[in-house]
Formats: C-alpha cells, sequence, structure tokens
C-alpha cells in the first residue's frame, strides 16, 4: 500500500511539473482545456475600458497634466555699445546699431494653473527679468502671460494668463493638497517639461521633509524626492496619487546637471500663502530687525561660555534699524521670538519674516549668561539682499 501511495506522489508531482513546463513554454497547447469557473477569464468587450492595474498612477496624471503649463520666456539682452557706433561710415556698412545688435535671451520651465481665471504658478526664476512669457497649455493652445508678481526668497512667482482670441475661457486649475498629508514614504508625481522634450511624468516617494541649510533660497522648507527632476522641470508640479498640488518643483542636487534622485520642491503650505499674498498685493511683506546672525558651533559655545549650542549668535546689527533702537548689541544671542524658541539662525529668519511691520515683540536675549528681554518694534523687510543680513 504504502508502494502504491508513494508512485502516486511522484505521479502527481512529475504531472504537475511538466504542466507547469507547458503552461509556461508553450500555453497555446493547453488552449483546448477546460478553465475553472472562478479563474476563467472573461474577454473584454469590444472598446471597452481596461482598468488600470493596481500599481498605476494614470488617474492621478490623468487629473494633474491639464494643469502643468510650459513656460517659454525672452529677455532683451542689452550689448555693450559698439565704440564706432556713431561713426558715419561704420552705419554707411552696417546699419545702426540698434539693428545689429538686438539679442534676445530666451529660456523654459514649467507652470502649473492654480485657478479657473488663469493664475499660474512657477519659479521666480523661470520668469526673472523676462519681458515675453508665453504660455503653452496641455492641449496644445498658447496664451501670452503677465507677471502679477514674484518672491525671489522662496522662488515662487505668480503668472495671469490673458483670454485667447475666443475671449475669456475657464482654464484647467490642478487642485490643491495639504501638507498634513503628505508624510515621508508617500508616492510623489514629478509633472514638468524636462530638457523641453514636452510633458513627462516621473514617480518616486517623498525621501524627507523640512529640509533647509542648503543655501538655494533665503527661506527653506523644502520636500525632498527621489522623482526625476531635471532642468526644465523648475515651477512644474510634484502630486500625490490622487493628483493633488503638494509641492512646486524647484531645485536638484547634482553634479553632472542630470538627475540623481535627490529633487526638492517647495511645499503646498508655503506655495498657499505667498501665493495667496502675491494675488492679493502683488508682493510678500515680512517682518525684519536689521541683525546678522551666526551659527553656535560647539567651539564658539566654550569661546563663549555658553551652555548649549541653541539659539543665533548676533554678529552684527545695522546701525538704525530696529533691532539697534531696541538695544540689541553684537554679542548677543538671540533665545526666543515672542516666546517662540530659535534653534538656530533659520529659525530666527523664519520667526522674524512671519511678523507683521508695525508691531512689537519682545525678543529674549542672553547677554553675558543673563537672561535679558527686550521689546522691538518690528520693521518691514527690504528686498532680497544676499549678504546674509536679517
Amino acid at each position: 500500500m504504502r508502494k502504491l501511495w508513494l508512485i502516486f506522489a511522484q505521479t502527481v508531482t512529475i504531472s504537475l511539473a511538466v504542466a507547469f513546463v507547458v503552461a509556461t513554454i508553450r500555453p497555446e497547447w493547453l488552449g483546448d482545456l477546460p478553465w475553472p469557473a472562478a479563474s476563467r477569464p472573461e474577454p473584454a468587450a469590444p472598446g471597452a475600458a481596461v482598468p488600470p492595474a493596481a500599481n498605476s498612477f494614470r488617474e492621478a496624471a490623468k487629473r494633474a497634466l491639464p494643469s502643468v503649463v510650459h513656460i517659454f520666456t525672452s529677455q532683451k539682452v542689452r550689448a555693450p555699445r559698439h565704440p564706432l557706433a556713431d561713426d558715419p561710415l561704420f552705419k554707411h556698412f552696417f546699419g545702426d546699431e540698434g539693428e545689429l545688435d538686438d539679442p534676445r535671451k530666451s529660456g523654459l520651465g514649467s507652470g502649473v494653473i492654480v485657478s479657473p481665471d488663469g493664475y499660474v504658478l512657477t519659479n521666480y526664476h523661470v520668469v526673472e527679468g523676462a519681458d515675453q512669457i508665453e504660455i503653452a497649455l496641455d492641449n496644445g493652445r498658447t496664451h501670452k502671460a503677465q507677471p502679477v508678481g514674484g518672491d525671489p526668497e522662496t522662488d515662487l512667482a505668480v503668472l495671469k494668463l490673458l483670454p485667447g482670441k475666443d475671449g475669456a475661457q475657464a482654464f484647467p486649475a490642478i487642485d490643491l493638497g495639504r501638507m498634513e498629508d503628505v508624510g515621508v514614504g508617500d508616492v510623489a508625481l514629478a509633472i514638468g517639461n524636462p530638457f523641453g522634450v514636452g510633458q513627462t511624468v516621473t514617480m518616486g516617494i517623498i525621501s524627507a521633509l523640512g529640509r533647509s541649510h542648503l543655501g538655494i533660497n533665503t527661506f527653506e522648507n523644502f520636500i525632498q524626492t527621489d522623482a526625476a527632476i531635471n532642468p526644465g522641470n523648475s515651477g512644474g508640479a510634484l502630486v500625490n496619487v490622487n493628483g493633488r498640488l503638494i509641492g512646486i518643483n524647484t531645485a536638484i542636487y547634482s553634479r553632472s546637471g542630470g538627475s540623481l534622485g535627490i529633487g526638492f520642491a517647495i511645499p503646498i503650505s508655503t506655495v498657499r500663502s505667498v501665493m495667496d499674498e502675491i494675488i492679493r498685493t502683488g508682493s510678500v511683506t515680512r517682518g525684519w530687525i536689521g541683525v546678522e546672525a551666526q551659527e553656535i558651533t560647539e567651539e564658539l559655545a566654550e569661546s563663549f561660555n555658553l551652555p548649549d549650542t541653541d539659539g543665533a549668535l548676533i554678529a552684527g546689527v545695522q546701525r538704525g534699524s530696529p533691532a539697534d533702537k531696541g538695544g540689541v548689541k553684537p554679542g548677543d544671542v538671540l533665545l526666543a521670538v515672542a516666546g517662540q524658541p530659535v534653534k538656530d539662525p533659520q529659525a530666527m529668519l523664519n520667526l522674524i519674516a512671519a511678523l507683521k511691520p508695525g508691531e512689537t515683540v519682545a525678543f529674549t536675549f542672553r547677554r553675558q549668561k543673563t537672561p535679558v528681554q527686550l521689546p522691538i518694534r518690528i520693521g518691514k523687510r527690504p528686498p532680497l539682499r544676499r549678504d546674509g543680513r536679517e
């Protein structure tokens, strides 16, 4: 009996192995075999839509793609005036200098339509200095656009699409997401126009949140993603699996100019606040006190006899600034702004920028080991300066 059972088991095993090999290499040989009712595939009706696979993001791309646009800019470049430009003989042979030297600098990037009436969000560096802006929609139509305003310190700008020849129309606006719903490990899609090849979607995950101290912008709070971002993607959309905007692609980390899987996007929380203020007033107003701050290293903490490295060391105070009038001195260590702790100069910058010009706020300092609280009347932050001053 045992011998018969072993023969049966071996026969079944060999038969299954043969069936598996045949099904893999020559499945047509099994075409006439009956299928179990539960696993029999139903043929698709002619013209019926095939449902997407479980790991497909086609619906997210379908929702977001119409809202992502291509931005083409041009800017007149003023060449140095030729020393012989006014010479009659020179003009006779070469014409006026204006006819000879009228070079234009062109550029391209991406943008996102954020409202049906035609507001477009992009990076400030995409449209900086441009005197002509043309936007190509996903449907192939092109529109002229005019700048509404920009914020170089977050690298954001808002444009307004001008109606086409057929008059006013509703533009396909993207749905805005919420930063509270974004987490490390979430799938993200980057949409833009890399290298000018056309609308492109790449996929990755959210690698990190709150990236700063990168030296890209004055105010940094980036989303880091490994979705491929390349030149021309600037100003394009970073969306979630529902096709909602969660960031504006703005920079890559690269030594070669190509994508290395480290891209940065401005988060939707920053995008919303900056965009709303630009649309409302044309610019962004921030608080300012006029100090130059330095990060406290272990060596500085030891030399100044500080208990820790928290805070921002005041390295300089601008004469006549709110800080100067409030009694701030070089060597003070800023510990808190309006009761909110200051961890480093970047945190100080963000806290002060969020204050309204004209209001008086309590600043807490450490001066020669003694806590000092000074009321300071907040001023208006001047236009961008790249010398490290706040």
